[in-house]
């Protein structure tokens, strides 16, 4: 089969190569890879930044789709032509987080889905809703799932309730579409007057030029009337989230994601503790809250918003436009 590895850190040496196609454990699938979409995590990965310490060669790319192809002998949940989505960690089924759970997480410890076939235990696999591509399914195991268990696992989000979303990378447009069905009140932050324009588009309410308006945190309690939002996805990280706190009302909660700032700086614990803010660490989810995600996803006929579609071939490229940070929705690498 056909696969990216790295083999050294760089965007430079993510290699086109070839290794034997894997056989499936008795109770493993083998799942011809369709499309997989691109995530920050992957392009730290491939410049080194997420473990500097990894293991090479690494096939990289947790996110991918595609169809069934054979099972293990033990196997009779899935017949070759199923369509199938892979999540992000297939040991972690259900339950709370765990560190064995968490060392399967794809493109990290073990090789990601950057190939064309992947042997995957059969009960983590989820079929993929009727309505959706291939290509649409491979953005939801990381993005999507991260932004349903902010929002309803951990974060509880209630109708009527004020959701802070910050850019508009991929959990904050999951976020967007799922706060905006769940009826929440949205404000958005972004740089970009165009990609601001769109996410009106998608639903938010309120938003926000962080450029043009560097103490954003005034501007959320002015639209809030001096409360603050009920609840943030807090992406940014140690650069963002201590306007985030301030935007935050007493006895409100941050679902804390992402590293973009940067993952280490000074925070004022007094914020959080004189207004009791819940700060709840979030790390994807677990294949039970996927489940429950797809089925509001097929009940409403949600659809990802992708950016653009990549060949196989221009893959490079592909991660080349993740760096550019021009995209407005997932990044997509169609495996043809």
């Amino acid at each position: 089969m056909k696969l990216y590895e790295l083999r050294a850190f760089g965007l430079e040496n993510l290699q086109l190569s070839e290794r034997p196609t894997p056989e499936p454990q008795p109770h493993e699938a083998l799942v011809r890879l369709r499309a997989v979409s691109l995530n920050y995590r992957d392009l730290l990965t491939i410049q080194g930044k997420y473990n500097p310490r990894m293991k090479l060669p690494r096939v990289p790319v947790s996110d991918g789709a595609g169809e069934v192809v054979s099972v293990g002998s033990a196997v009779t949940s899935w017949k070759p032509g199923d369509r199938v989505v892979i999540p992000f960690m297939p040991d972690w089924l259900e339950g709370p987080p765990e560190t064995a759970k968490s060392a399967t997480a794809l493109g990290g410890e073990v090789d990601g889905l950057l190939r064309e076939f992947a042997a995957i235990r059969a009960d983590a696999l989820l079929p993929i809703p009727n309505h959706l591509s291939f290509e649409e399914a491979s953005t939801l195991p990381c993005a999507a799932v991260t932004a349903w268990n902010g929002l309803f696992v951990s974060g509880n989000l209630q109708p009527g309730q004020t959701l802070l979303l910050l850019g508009t990378g991929g959990v904050s447009l999951f976020g967007l579409q799922f706060g905006h069905l769940a009826g929440a009140t949205i404000i958005l932050t972004s740089s970009n007057e165009a990609k601001m324009e769109q996410a009106r588009a998608l639903g938010a309410h309120h938003t926000i030029n962080y450029r043009t308006t560097p103490d954003w945190e005034k501007e959320v309690l002015k639209i809030t009337g001096g409360h603050g939002v009920d609840l943030t996805l807090e992406v940014g990280g140690a650069g963002t989230l201590a306007r985030t706190l301030r935007s935050t009302r007493p006895g409100g909660q941050v679902s804390l994601i992402g590293i973009l700032t940067g993952g280490e700086g000074d925070v004022k614990l007094g914020q959080i503790l004189h207004k009791a803010i819940k700060v709840h660490g979030i790390y994807v989810g677990s294949r039970e809250m996927f489940v429950r995600m797809n089925q509001a996803i097929g009940q409403h006929r949600l659809k990802p918003v992708i950016d653009r579609v990549f060949s196989f071939a221009d893959t490079p490229e592909a991660v080349r436009h993740l760096e550019s940070g021009r995209h407005f929705g997932k990044i997509v690498i169609r495996i043809d």
